[in-house]
């Protein structure tokens, strides 16, 4: 979903632009505390009337999937900003990860739903985030730092579930450190 999908079909101008992310990120803050929160208590979270998040967003459910395709795109912004195809392996899964979490950890209520999404955007964004997975983790297996014979789509299954992991210990603030434990675990496990 586009941000021009928000409003049926218009471009948005800055000014809309700015209320359509405060509202989302009001979502989030609201949704991840209290997933039956209504329409109401998320207007009151970004500041606005309940009438202006109606207008942006008929339904409490295209809320929610505006909110979801949001977060996708900006998984995938993220992807697309670190990832590297020139860039040494493991200085990109760094970077790769550090990246993730944040979005993982900033936008985890609505991360969490695009599991479920029917909307094709979504579907189409992960698809393309795992295929750039895919990608490093073939390019770490060529230099060496993954080594041959290694299940690279078992190994893509692990490092997912260890970012997941991640985003759920209590001490999530130091984005590098949860990078480095990742990274640490799936390449070196947990062995002396």
């Amino acid at each position: 979903m586009t941000k021009q999908q928000a409003t049926g079909g218009r471009p948005l101008r800055a000014d809309a632009e700015r209320t359509v992310r405060t509202i989302l990120e009001a979502a989030e803050r609201v949704l991840s505390a209290d997933p039956a929160a209504t329409m109401e208590q998320i207007a009151e979270a970004a500041g606005v009337a309940r009438t202006t998040v109606h207008r942006r967003f008929a339904t409490r459910d295209a809320l929610l999937d505006a909110l979801t395709a949001w977060a996708a795109r900006e998984f995938a912004a993220a992807v697309d900003a670190t990832a590297s195809d020139t860039a040494p392996p493991l200085v990109v899964l760094h970077r790769v990860t550090a990246r993730v979490l944040e979005v993982k950890i900033g936008w985890g209520y609505a991360m969490n739903r695009a599991a479920f999404s029917a909307d094709p955007e979504v579907a189409r964004v992960h698809a393309d985030v795992i295929g750039r997975c895919d990608r490093l983790f073939r390019r770490a297996q060529e230099t060496g730092l993954i080594r041959a014979g290694v299940d690279l789509e078992w190994a893509r299954r692990f490092y997912y579930a260890l970012i997941h992991e991640a985003t759920q210990r209590d001490d999530r603030a130091d984005v590098d450190a949860l990078s480095t434990l990742v990274v640490d675990t799936l390449l070196y496990g947990i062995a002396a």
